[in-house]
């Protein structure tokens, strides 16, 4: 139930009352008018990118993390370079402030009954910019995320030439990350001929940090998507690379963040979250564990020298405990009050 004095008001009229409190401040000397015009620029900017028309107080720490990256990712209109370059770090960092100190505001007067900011995941790193946190997806995201992903190879063309069309690769990139959570790095320096199979099965030598190999069998839905798209999906060219742009050319790190976003916005909202790479590698680790699989096995999979930094790619999921609790390996097997 909402309480009696909260205000349901739209992001913009919200945003709007905000401009005006932090102009007023300009006359007593609390804030100077350059400031203040700084904060009235980025709530304006925050306004245009959750949408003027939505209830402020409906917003989530979800919706929150999806302005701060789109805002991290909006070009630079004071930055002449071709293609535009996206927001430097220090002016990310800057409209995050911004907006956490709108919110801040708006908890204090009313407007939402609970700060998003405080269920946000995208923290600001003054010399990285906007980064969402790196943790794993919950079973029902991931598997939203891979469902779509798979999806995808069974789906008929939206549109655009037949050369042009990258669903089967776009599909084997979630896949591997999801499944294998190999490094960005790893998976982009990847060649056809790191693919191989020994008595039916398929693997991939990974090469890792430091010059270190490790030899990965596929699940067999992945061999499939990795044949498929070897077969018909992959451009024909000389060019070594697993994953190739339509032009022909290796994807880049930063590719394979936008392959991502594009395989999400075909994800039921109810199970979409916003993940880099590194949180799928996270998703992978987190769940091999959560399911008993050897902590060995899961080390050699991510290509970690030693077990103690799995300690840092295992995530803490919901209902975790409460399922270990009433599975308990001691227990199974036995009749109540025996």
């Amino acid at each position: 139930m909402r309480p009696a004095k909260l205000k349901r008001l739209t992001v913009e009229e919200s945003v709007d009352r905000y401009v005006e409190l932090v102009r007023a401040k300009t006359v007593t000397g609390a804030l100077s008018p350059a400031t203040a015009e700084v904060y009235a620029r980025d709530v304006a900017t925050f306004a245009e990118l959750a949408g003027a028309g939505r209830v402020l107080d409906d917003l989530t720490g979800e919706d929150v993390d999806a302005v701060l990256l789109a805002f991290a990712r909006k070009p630079d209109g004071r930055r002449s370079s071709p293609g535009g370059r996206s927001q430097s770090p220090s002016s990310q960092s800057r409209f995050r402030r911004s907006v956490s100190a709108f919110f801040k505001h708006a908890t204090l007067s009313g407007w939402v009954q609970i700060d998003p900011m405080s269920a946000a995941t995208v923290t600001a790193k003054e010399r990285g910019g906007l980064r969402a946190e790196r943790r794993a997806l919950t079973r029902e995201q991931a598997q939203g995320l891979v469902g779509a992903a798979r999806a995808l190879t069974v789906s008929k063309s939206e549109g655009g030439r037949r050369d042009q069309r990258t669903e089967v690769r776009d599909a084997l990139i979630v896949l591997l990350l999801s499944t294998l959570g190999p490094r960005v790095s790893e998976l982009v320096r990847a060649n056809v001929e790191d693919f191989y199979t020994n008595d039916g099965v398929r693997y991939w030598r990974i090469f890792g940090k430091g010059g270190k190999t490790r030899d990965v069998p596929l699940p067999g839905d992945v061999a499939g998507v990795l044949d498929a798209y070897l077969s018909g999906g992959r451009p024909v060219t000389a060019e070594k690379a697993l994953l190739l742009s339509w032009r022909g050319r290796r994807l880049a790190r930063g590719d394979v963040q936008a392959v991502i976003d594009r395989v999400q916005r075909r994800v039921d909202p109810a199970q979409r979250r916003s993940v880099t790479p590194h949180g799928l590698r996270h998703t992978t680790a987190t769940h091999l564990l959560a399911d008993a699989v050897d902590m060995d096995a899961v080390r050699r999979v991510l290509g970690h020298s030693d077990l103690a930094t799995l300690g840092r790619y295992r995530d803490e999921l919901p209902g975790e405990l409460e399922v270990a609790m009433r599975a308990h390996p001691l227990l199974r097997g036995q009749a109540a009050g025996e």
